[in-house]
């Protein structure tokens, strides 16, 4: 059991030292930068979706969190 914790650990390190950041040069910041690569590409859109989604809930703000109105989670 030990060794498989071990095991485990050595394999999420080597993920992470694989797979980390990158850095991003000056050149290819403008496609960060688009439109499409925004959160909400469309804020207006976003704005009607909560106003919806606010009043079938029959509550205000919380939207990333788990759980109804009604009580239940």
């Amino acid at each position: 059991m030990r060794n498989s914790g071990i095991i485990s650990f050595i394999l999420v390190l080597t993920c992470t030292l694989f797979s980390g950041c990158v850095q991003v040069n000056a050149w290819e910041k403008g496609t960060l930068a688009k439109g499409e690569m925004a959160w909400d590409p469309d804020p207006l859109a976003k704005q009607l979706k909560d106003h919806v989604y606010f009043s079938k809930e029959g509550s205000t703000g919380g939207a990333s969190l788990g759980g109804g109105g009604c009580g239940c989670n």
